[in-house]
């Protein structure tokens, strides 16, 4: 469906979704909801709430908040169905395996995720044992649910720049290993390491990649002072890991595919003493990719990675609407109007990006 014309003056592309994005909840809503609309048809919602997505019926009840959100003149319009957020499962340790076999059955739960305890925000109902798991990881298998990584140990005596290698020998091997049919998405790899492990498996392995992972790294966060709003977590790795990332995103695999993990804190949570880990970046998500593949010459290589990927993954269709990308330079808002007053930054605040989406 891709269609370059112009030297790569505009790129028109099926609509993407976004298999990683974080929408928070309640008021946060009426802005996280609007932006990620307006690119994207599916969204897989991440469910660490306060309190956390547990079961089906917490998933419904978040869904229907969040479609609450659409604007009235795209309900109007006959519209809603074009935005489609799935929904999926906090793993916690009461987790059962009933609660796996009903949210296969609801319609709209897409998968489970799993948050090492204390890994990221809301994440201390994460698991702590991943051995008591074992009648979880089998219902997810039975029902062909697949299973969500947030890929990282947290002892605190492991460096924060080797986590997630470490996550790999030490946790997701021996998940592979065990169960073998399990459906597993490495969300948001940023090493190297992770871009050879998911290739050296099956096609049941998958992994997605974030903007700012493909765009940036740690120097980009820590060099002529630190920049708040460059922090997520897993954290910016070293250039190296950088361009595997590019390489392997642009490379025209099916097993790595579009994920923002687009994260709203509110400008003064992230410019704290004790900064909020996370980049927002739903609002101009597909400039920020565009701009990363073309940084390489392979624009080409995007609508697979953005459009094809995730769904042929999660055996859904891939959408029928289009989206047109055009090389004309946008200038990122310094921010956006969040509840209560507050105010979000979004990644690249300010900045000029070469490419934007055509109305």
């Amino acid at each position: 469906m891709t269609q370059i014309t112009d030297s790569i003056k505009e790129l028109t592309i099926l609509q993407p979704d976004d298999w990683h994005i974080h929408l928070r909840d309640d008021d946060a809503l009426a802005t996280t909801v609007k932006h990620a609309a307006a690119s994207f048809n599916r969204v897989i919602c991440m469910p660490n709430l306060a309190p956390p997505v547990k079961n089906v019926d917490d998933a419904r009840a978040y869904r229907e908040r969040i479609l609450q959100h659409l604007q009235a003149s795209d309900l109007e319009a006959g519209r809603k169905a074009a935005f489609d957020p799935r929904m999926t499962l906090y793993l916690t340790n009461q987790t059962t395996p009933k609660d796996i076999e009903l949210a296969a059955q609801s319609g709209i739960v897409q998968a489970v995720k799993l948050y090492p305890a204390g890994a990221t925000t809301n994440s201390a109902d994460g698991v702590t044992d991943i051995n008591a798991c074992v009648d979880v990881f089998e219902a997810m298998e039975k029902y062909n649910l697949p299973l969500l990584l947030h890929g990282e140990v947290t002892h605190d005596h492991v460096d924060i720049f080797d986590r997630e290698k470490r996550f790999l020998e030490e946790v997701l091997a021996q998940i592979i290993a065990k169960f073998p049919t399990l459906r597993i998405v490495m969300e948001h790899i940023t090493t190297s390491d992770a871009a050879d492990f998911v290739l050296a498996q099956g096609n049941q392995v998958a992994a997605t990649i974030t903007p700012q992972h493909l765009m940036f790294n740690r120097n980009h966060l820590l060099l002529s002072g630190i920049k708040p709003h460059f922090y997520c977590l897993p954290i910016l790795k070293r250039k190296q890991h950088q361009e595997v990332l590019l390489n392997v995103a642009t490379s025209g695999s099916p097993k790595f595919f579009l994920g923002t993990d687009s994260a709203p804190h509110a400008t003064d949570k992230k410019e704290a003493a004790c900064g909020c880990a996370g980049c927002y970046s739903s609002s101009i998500a597909l400039p920020l990719y565009a701009t990363a593949f073309d940084s390489i010459g392979k624009i080409d290589k995007l609508e697979g990675f953005a459009s094809r990927f995730g769904a042929q993954f999660y055996g859904l269709p891939v959408n029928e609407n289009t989206v047109t990308l055009t090389n004309n330079p946008m200038q990122v808002p310094a921010g956006y109007p969040y509840f209560d007053g507050q105010t979000l930054t979004p990644l690249m605040a300010g900045e000029t990006l070469p490419w934007s989406i055509k109305a």
